[in-house]
């Protein structure tokens, strides 16, 4: 069971870096006007670091990435919207961990012109700028065969603890996990029904 359970943070943060394929991004904070200006290979993974449920607490919709084909690139950008928006520096929120923050990429009041910056780059560097919540759709969607499987392991994972492990002794992370992977899912836009086996939408049905 414990092998099971580890494969979800290998399911969820690939390991393997995309070759020069570096991303800057722009994280808006939900319920602030704040946001996270920075360069990732993973965006995932770096959404993941910030904040467990990161899907609770940034605006997916006003969220973007732009793809660059090289590190240099994208560090480039980022430099210039850090400079340019020096003044407009901010204290990350308190939920997010000390060795993620990122203490000089954070800012306020500057949304529109931070995206306004990475539209123009796009056009000037002729490369991708998407919305976060498109980027993140795309890639549950990529990997809808190993969402189905990997369910079904948290499944028997779950069912093996329940009778067999006392319960003062039982930990939950299974349940736990396959619960995050499928709120993550749906908060990105996806179907349910399409990617998770109907004993997994059965169980979530019936979580408060």
């Amino acid at each position: 069971m414990d092998a099971n359970i580890a494969a979800m943070d290998d399911f969820v943060m690939p390991r393997t870096l995309g070759k020069g394929r570096t991303y800057v991004y722009l994280f808006p904070w939900r319920e602030q006007d704040l946001l996270k200006v920075g360069f990732s290979r993973q965006p995932l993974v770096r959404l993941r670091t910030l904040h467990r449920r990161f899907f609770d607490v940034f605006d997916l919709d006003r969220g973007c990435l732009l793809e660059t084909g090289r590190l240099a690139q994208a560090r480039k950008i980022e430099r210039d919207i850090i400079l340019r928006h020096a003044e407009q520096r901010s204290p990350p929120p308190l939920v997010i961990p000390d060795a993620a923050a990122g203490y000089s990429e954070w800012f306020r009041g500057v949304c529109p012109e931070v995206t306004a910056a990475l539209h123009e780059a796009a056009a000037r560097e002729s490369v991708e700028l998407r919305s976060l919540r498109d980027w993140l759709q795309q890639w549950f969607e990529s990997r809808g065969d190993g969402l189905y499987e990997w369910s079904l392991r948290m499944l028997e994972a779950m069912e093996y603890e329940t009778f067999n492990v006392p319960p003062e002794l039982q930990r939950g992370e299974a349940a736990r996990s396959l619960r995050y992977v499928m709120d993550a899912c749906e908060a990105v836009g996806l179907s349910l029904p399409r990617f998770f086996p109907d004993d997994a939408l059965a169980w979530r049905a019936t979580l408060p």
